[in-house]
């Protein structure tokens, strides 16, 4: 299969290139050129288009279910897999290509993940934690994590979830906005606890993902060899610069704090909407300082990707955001392509267009280095080299 005619936007540098061929087979780019299709050849010809990578989200909750309170930890896995499956195949129809999720209930995302490969169910490549690790009365309560105590019971916690198949661990380091009287300053974890989850990925070769909310916090993950935070919602200038130090990764979800239209109409509770209402400008003023410190920054939702905020989807609602907190608009595009790629340590097959690399591709009408409006009318979905029906 070939893609005639294309402009392809080259993330990692910023550059267009014009009126080229991309050759697929076997959803494998493999080979990029200016030659002309055969008579009769499998072609789709862009018309000078521009055509970028697929979307990668790496905050997603497919089983969430809202309220939160509504939420059965006893839940058959059978329900709960039929939500999660309905809302991948709305995440791809929306372009998004590769997921990330960082807790799903019954483990769905592991089952989903395996089912996908057996060509059973039509969904974003996922790379999946299973359930997130918490304490018993943290941030995951009610949510049917995995929950531990001490070191010894994380380390356990973690493998478990590990040999049952998870690509990286999800723990909760401070608290959230979930509950009325709930808090992102306060700290949820021990070194101890945190070292546990730490020693079991290294052992799996994998890294450790962190709900994080304040400095404090941030810092003793830091120090135990956590490399990917979530949220951020309260930090200053000198995390924010220990965590570019650190080469860290860090997944924002300003969409958690700036969505209140969409909170309404999936029936929150208020104290949710409050708690979200009231750090909503601390949160963006801290993804404004981890920009500036020249943090790695990647594009996450908490909600599922493929949900309609403001009529978009929420993982193009958030690239907006990101841009709108100083992200300039080839960092915007990097966030959901290689920067994410490199979070998922996926930079050598994922999140660029170029031989040897999946191909997950959106056909856009316009340059979106030069405007990034253009991703809200997306021509043509690719994933794995097939088009996907919308």
């Amino acid at each position: 299969m070939k893609i005639v005619n294309a402009n392809i936007v080259d993330v990692v540098n910023g550059d267009v290139l014009e009126r080229k061929t991309i050759h697929i087979d076997k959803g494998i780019i493999t080979n990029i050129d200016g030659s002309t299709p055969l008579v009769n050849e499998d072609v789709f010809d862009a018309a000078g288009k521009f055509v970028v990578p697929g979307i990668i989200s790496c905050h997603t909750h497919l089983s969430v279910v809202f309220p939160f309170s509504d939420t059965d930890e006893n839940e058959s896995p059978a329900i709960t897999a039929f939500r999660a499956a309905t809302r991948a195949q709305q995440a791809l129809a929306s372009g998004i290509t590769t997921i990330r999720c960082v807790h799903e209930q019954n483990k769905v995302d592991l089952f989903l993940k395996a089912a996908i490969k057996r060509g059973w169910s039509k969904a974003p490549r996922i790379f999946g934690a299973g359930r997130a690790l918490s304490t018993p009365d943290g941030h995951g309560a009610g949510s049917a994590c995995s929950y531990a105590e001490g070191f010894e019971g994380f380390y356990q916690a973690a493998k478990n979830e590990l040999e049952a198949g998870a690509d990286h661990l999800k723990i909760f380091i401070n608290g959230g906005l979930a509950r009325a009287g709930e808090t992102p300053d306060e700290a949820e974890m021990t070194d101890d606890e945190i070292a546990g989850v730490v020693k079991a990925a290294h052992e799996h070769d994998t890294y450790v993902v962190a709900h994080s909310g304040e400095n404090k916090a941030i810092m003793q993950a830091l120090r135990q060899g956590v490399r990917s935070f979530e949220h951020i919602y309260n930090i200053n200038n000198d995390t924010a610069q220990a965590l570019a130090n650190a080469r860290a990764f860090i997944t924002p979800t300003l969409c958690v704090t700036r969505s209140e239209s969409w909170m309404r109409a999936n029936h929150f509770e208020e104290p949710s909407i409050q708690n979200a209402l009231r750090v909503s400008e601390q949160h963006l003023e801290s993804v404004k300082k981890a920009i500036a410190a020249k943090n790695q920054m990647v594009n996450g939702t908490d909600y599922p990707p493929g949900d309609l905020v403001d009529g978009i989807p929420a993982a193009l609602h958030e690239m907006y955001l990101m841009f709108g907190a100083g992200l300039t608009p080839l960092q915007a595009i990097q966030s959901i392509s290689y920067t994410a790629a490199k979070l998922l340590r996926q930079d050598n097959f994922l999140g660029q267009i170029a031989p040897k690399f999946a191909a997950d591709l959106l056909i856009l009408d316009g340059n979106p280095l030069k405007d990034l409006d253009q991703f809200r009318n997306i021509v043509s979905i690719y994933a794995q080299g097939e088009e996907i029906n919308r």
